[in-house]
């Protein structure tokens, strides 16, 4: 079987191509903007806004899998959101109906939900907050529409929470970096539930949606249980790093003024902050969100929640 990888050399796709490797029955390519930094080899240099260049590199393929995205919450212009999200999957569609391949696995996000949500299944109705949800969803709708005159492919489509692990530079690794600094700032109680990821997890659900699911139209939220409170995430960082945390709580509506005065100087300086309401508005939202569907499905993740995060402290902080 030859899989494609489409935006492989990102932190995802580097697991996901290390997992796959394991089988020698497989055959693998990554289709990416950027070279990859481990899998050279594998690379093709591509990008979904290019139809005909993607058209040419999927030749052969048995199996599509759709990393790539603009994921970022702070991304301008917000366009790029569309053309990247939307349209790539668009452009990828055609592309594999030149070559006569039917079979897609799209990575979606729980962001179509929206926030504060009573802990949504795959059933609930999509509210999405910002440009990068809403951008997911409407790739979403463009697959539904296409699987009606397509009823012979099979489409499964995962919606991940935030995803975490040993070299990743996202959210997860920066709310992390300051805790285990000892210089942490709680805005509001620490009582929100946080749903996440490990990326070992993640990636051994997706080799199990190549290899099982090969039938229909599957729609799953992936999420790791048990759900963290910011609190829990404190205390287990202190556990596993042998360290004494202390933490200094502010409101939450002080920490919205802060995010606003970051959103302002950014607009005056035309320089993105590490620091925006939006990321305080998530940072305090619960995002918990249900994953029996996959947990029952038949597919065991390999690492407990607490192993994970262990995992990816030690690697990065436990220096």
């Amino acid at each position: 079987m030859k899989i494609a990888i489409i935006g492989g050399s990102g932190f995802v796709g580097t697991q996901l191509i290390q997992k796959l490797s394991e089988s020698p029955n497989l055959s693998l390519l990554n289709i990416d903007k950027q070279q990859s930094a481990k899998f050279p080899e594998l690379t093709q240099i591509g990008n979904v806004l290019d139809k005909d260049g993607l058209t040419s590199s999927l030749k052969g393929a048995d199996v599509v899998v759709l990393l790539a995205a603009e994921h970022r919450d702070d991304v301008t212009p917000t366009t790029l959101y569309y053309d990247v999200n939307v349209q790539g999957m668009r452009n990828t569609l055609e592309a594999m109906e030149a070559n006569g391949i039917h079979r897609i696995i799209f990575t979606s996000s729980v962001a179509i939900y929206g926030l504060d949500k009573d802990n949504p299944d795959e059933s609930f109705p999509a509210d999405p907050f910002n440009h990068y949800g809403k951008s997911k969803w409407e790739a979403e709708q463009v697959l539904q529409t296409w699987y009606t005159t397509h009823g012979d492919w099979n489409i499964n489509v995962v919606r991940p929470t935030v995803i975490f692990g040993e070299g990743n530079r996202g959210n997860v690794f920066n709310l992390l970096a300051q805790i285990a600094s000892g210089k942490f700032m709680m805005i509001g109680n620490g009582k929100n539930e946080k749903s996440m990821s490990y990326v070992g997890n993640i990636v051994a659900f997706l080799k199990y949606m190549i290899m099982d699911k090969t039938t229909g139209y599957n729609v799953y939220n992936y999420v790791d249980k048990p759900d963290f409170t910011t609190n829990d995430l404190v205390y287990h960082t202190g556990k596993i790093l042998g360290k004494n945390i202390p933490t200094t709580h502010i409101p939450y509506f002080l920490g919205m003024l802060g995010g606003y005065g970051f959103d302002l100087l950014s607009f005056i300086t035309r320089k993105k902050m590490t620091i925006s309401s939006v990321r305080v508005k998530k940072f305090c939202a619960v995002t918990k969100y249900d994953s029996t569907k996959a947990m029952s499905s038949g597919f065991f993740p390999p690492f407990a929640m607490e192993e994970g995060l262990r995992r990816m402290l030690k690697a990065e902080f436990g220096k």
